[in-house]
């Protein structure tokens, strides 16, 4: 098992930066982007066609998918490979033909990458706050859409609980519960998470966890829906969630991807936890915390100051962390690789 010091050493940014903002883009660990680098010379010098070139990529794709499947304890057959959290979103709410007699409650802490393909979808949209999601939903509810934690507070929302007690389908917007608290899918119905936040992954690397990928239609094709098709376009669908995989990912970034999710020990998540309460605890003596106790690797704060100074005055000191925009708030990432020294130097930057 790697120790913390060698898998804080696997991030280089770290020997510059107090790097708090996971939550946007994690850290990337050397050994990921010496992969891309060596999948990018391999497709400089032999090209990007032929039977190998494709061969290496299909499996690959398998590889990654495989990875996500035992990370969230599902099956291969019920992961799509996609490239973000909004596009796992739409991949769903295009499937489900929502119209404007549906009824969809969501909160109203949530992301555009949700809350904008909810919008598009024509449903009626309620937005309920974020401890009374359950009091929202009606006989006319056929979708509760959440996050499992607020990019905005860092508060769980509980979606197995919203699942239990509803029996609704569920969307879970799983952009920062993804690598940082343990996730077993389980009942809920589908599950977008984007890889380049917390699970350090290369940028457009996302994943979509469909519990029965037969249940839902396929509303936006990509070549890897069919495994034959006719010249009027009608198909013959891949089996399970494959079918919704929307579409090609380059093999530097799928080897860059599977470096990165052997990054992650065995211990991170207890890690991760201690020291976003170690942070909730120390700005909470000057500060307004909005985050719950015991939530996930968030910590948002009301500063006493104006925001966007104080964060870009942070960065000068080697802090970064991010302002949400228009509401006064920032907002403190803290993975498995935050140090206690990377505590102090937040705490030193906003004295």
């Amino acid at each position: 098992m790697p120790s913390y010091e060698d898998v804080r050493a696997a991030f280089p940014v770290l020997e510059r930066y107090a790097y708090l903002n996971a939550g946007t883009n994690g850290p990337l660990p050397r050994a990921a982007v010496e992969a891309m680098i060596a999948e990018q010379l391999v497709d400089l010098a032999e090209g990007r066609g032929g039977e190998p070139y494709f061969s290496r990529a299909l499996d690959l794709r398998g590889e990654v998918r495989a990875k996500l499947a035992a990370l969230f304890g599902v099956e291969p057959a019920q992961v799509a490979l996609t490239r973000s959290t909004t596009d796992g979103c739409n991949i769903v709410l295009a499937g489900l033909d929502l119209g404007r007699d549906d009824e969809v409650v969501t909160t109203d802490v949530e992301h555009f990458g949700l809350i904008g393909p909810l919008h598009a979808s024509g449903a009626r949209i309620v937005a309920a706050p974020e401890d009374r999601v359950l009091e929202a939903v009606t006989d006319r509810t056929r979708l509760v859409a959440v996050s499992h934690v607020s990019w905005v507070t860092g508060n769980s929302l509980d979606p197995a609980r919203i699942k239990a007690e509803t029996g609704l389908p569920v969307l879970v917007d799983g952009a920062q519960s993804a690598g940082v608290i343990p996730v077993a899918v389980g009942e809920i119905d589908f599950y977008a998470v984007s890889c380049q936040k917390w699970l350090c992954g290369p940028d457009v690397t996302g994943a979509l966890v469909v519990a029965r990928p037969d249940d839902l239609r396929v509303a936006l094709p990509s070549y890897f829906a069919q495994t034959e098709h006719r010249p009027d376009g009608s198909y013959v669908p891949r089996e399970g969630a494959e079918r919704f995989d929307s579409g090609w990912i380059g093999t530097p970034s799928l080897a860059g991807l599977s470096k990165a999710l052997d990054a992650a020990p065995e211990w991170r998540y207890e890690r991760l936890a201690e020291m976003a309460a170690k942070c909730r605890a120390a700005l909470g003596e000057r500060f307004d915390v909005v985050t719950k106790p015991d939530q996930a690797g968030l910590v948002t704060f009301r500063p006493t100051s104006d925001p966007t100074e104080l964060v870009a005055n942070l960065r000068g000191a080697g802090v970064i962390v991010r302002e949400l925009p228009g509401r006064n708030l920032i907002r403190v990432s803290c993975g498995y690789w935050t140090s206690d020294d990377d505590l102090e130097r937040l705490l030193g930057g906003l004295a």
